[in-house]
């Protein structure tokens, strides 16, 4: 009898078992690779850096046009226009716009840019359009200069990721690595407009790469450093978000900061369901999705008459919001009108970001709060500086979940150290309402939608943690067995999975490592075992801590019965 092949494979020859490269010429072969995704990656980061320089010139030039009528490249706010009604027309003319480029373009053009690249790495082996890479910044330039309440950040992650996957394409590659110098891209995207490597880096980690390997974070951490050199070279220098200096807080101000943080996650929470309501509204209206832009833009437009500073990228409100001196009025109308006017254009599916946005609506939360606690309790110790920095990243943290990029790009964004232990109390606080009350983020809800999971736990692959010996069979291995094909009992089964894939064979003899002498035999049920015992062992665990709590009661009832007994 004869060994049956796996389903349409492709005969090996014999030959190529004796070719196959052993761990040791694997991991240098490995390192090789990895050294020329790293230098793609900083390619594609130092490209992405001048992309980043061009997208914030193209949004000033827009803005100056729309909102001034002057051909400059210099930034000025669109909230100090003196076009009186007229303003509520010119944010509806670029959502036209928008939706003409999204319908005879590309429809991917739409939206905050995260989501969507999350999507194409689940789905679509990391591979984005081309056309994505000058569609993205020309669109949400467009939008986010004729008032767009959005930030550069989302639009120019979208970019660096399409890059990265565009020259990733023309390489043979695997999709993993392709998936690499994607995230790459589009972290130094964030990194040149920020400044904040070590957040990008995090970003990458959290919501892009779904992994921690360093074959993954090297590259990632090399183009970040990159966008970071180009943020210095091509913006101003020091911290984006200069603040007054604070100090460090006192165990009380630690713990009050915590509880604002709660009160920013439940925040957040709200936000994001409101967010994908109006998004649903949307999607009810009788008319074809290429005019939602354009009724989006009038929304936008019509608050923006009423309340300015919600108008474009408003990098220069979280800068007031941060200072402590704007008036509690300014703040909640900054507030309440920002979430509106931006909660509308992104559900009316429009080009943007939610960085930018999540961080004002969060600073000025933080603010309101700390401003409302001094005037009732002036002895609490806290600083509103400090209450809108925790404000803005607990925000962050809550809506998208990605815990360690808001504190660290808190602290790299300002440069304030004494932050630290407020932003790790306020974040994990807004983090846990989330995680325990919100299926999904404002990043993962529009892809769950379409039935695409992503992955919240990150744990080693159990075929690399595992040997041979772990789940082998112990019979021994008849005649069917190609002796051309064996493992050893020491080796990883992630080696022996791969060696049944290049051979097409479904059952392998395993050899013991001194003796190399028959010992058994390892097949795919073999292999499946490993996920098995995994997931026993958490099963066992989930026992162990229920037999722990029924102690435990049973414990408090007998002991109030004994009590009742003693009183009677």
């Amino acid at each position: 009898m004869k060994q049956t092949a796996a389903v349409n494979s492709i005969p090996v020859s014999p030959i190529l078992a004796s070719e196959m490269p052993d761990e040791g010429d694997r991991r240098v072969i490995q390192k090789k690779r990895l050294i020329r995704i790293s230098v793609i990656s900083v390619s594609v980061a130092i490209a992405v850096s001048f992309i980043a320089r061009i997208l914030v010139s193209l949004i000033n030039l827009v803005t100056n046009l729309a909102f001034y009528g002057s051909f400059s490249l210099a930034f000025h706010s669109p909230a100090y226009n003196h076009l009186g009604y007229w303003v509520m027309i010119i944010p509806a003319i670029g959502g036209i716009l928008v939706g003409i480029m999204a319908l005879y373009g590309s429809k991917a053009i739409r939206g905050h840019g995260i989501p969507e690249a999350m999507e194409q790495i689940l789905t679509n082996k990391s591979k984005i359009k081309p056309a994505i890479t000058f569609l993205k910044p020309i669109s949400s330039a467009i939008a986010i200069g004729t008032g767009g309440p959005f930030g550069a950040e989302g639009p120019i992650i979208a970019t660096g990721g399409a890059l990265g996957s565009t020259i990733g394409q023309l390489f043979k590659i695997t999709a993993n690595e392709r998936k690499v110098i994607l995230a790459a891209g589009a972290t130094a995207g964030m990194s040149a407009i920020f400044g904040t490597p070590i957040a990008a880096v995090f970003l990458a980690i959290e919501l892009l790469l779904f992994e921690f390997s360093p074959w993954s974070i090297l590259p990632v951490a090399l183009a970040c450093i990159t966008g970071a050199a180009g943020h210095h070279l091509l913006f101003e220098s020091g911290p984006v978000f200069p603040m007054p200096d604070v100090a460090i807080p006192s165990n009380g101000a630690l713990a009050i900061y915590s509880l604002i943080g709660v009160a920013i996650g439940f925040i957040a929470m709200g936000l994001t369901k409101i967010v994908y309501w109006i998004e649903d509204m949307f999607e009810e209206l009788p008319i074809h999705w290429m005019w939602w832009p354009a009724i989006g833009g009038l929304a936008v437009g019509i608050i923006g008459f009423f309340a300015p500073h919600t108008l474009g990228v408003g990098y220069d409100n979280i800068t007031g919001v941060l200072s402590g001196t704007w008036p509690l009025t300014l703040i909640l109308t900054l507030c309440f009108f920002k979430f509106l006017s931006w909660a509308i254009a992104l559900g009316s599916g429009t080009s943007g970001g939610t960085l930018a946005p999540l961080l004002t609506i969060g600073g000025a939360s933080g603010a309101i709060a700390g401003t409302l606690l001094l005037q009732f309790f002036p002895d609490c110790g806290l600083s509103i500086p400090m209450a809108a920095l925790i404000g803005m990243s607990a925000m962050f943290a809550g809506a998208s979940r990605a815990y360690l990029t808001s504190i660290t790009f808190a602290l790299e964004a300002t440069l304030q150290s004494h932050a630290l232990l407020p932003l790790l109390g306020a974040c994990t606080a807004s983090y846990l309402v989330s995680f325990f009350l919100m299926e999904n983020t404002i990043m993962t809800e529009k892809i769950a939608r379409r039935g695409v999971y992503t992955p919240d736990t990150y744990e080693a692959d159990p075929l690399q943690k595992l040997k041979v010996a772990d789940v082998m069979s112990t019979k021994k291995p008849a005649d069917i067995i190609k002796a051309d094909y064996h493992i050893k009992t020491t080796d990883s089964l992630r080696k022996a999975v791969e060696l049944m894939a290049k051979t097409g064979l479904e059952t392998l003899q395993v050899e013991e490592a001194e003796s190399q002498q028959p010992v058994g035999t390892l097949s795919y049920k073999d292999v499946l075992k490993s996920y098995q015992y995994q997931a026993d062992e958490n099963e066992r665990a989930y026992t162990n801590l229920s037999l722990k709590r029924r102690r435990l009661k049973m414990m408090i009832l007998s002991k109030q019965m004994i009590n009742k007994g003693d009183k009677h």
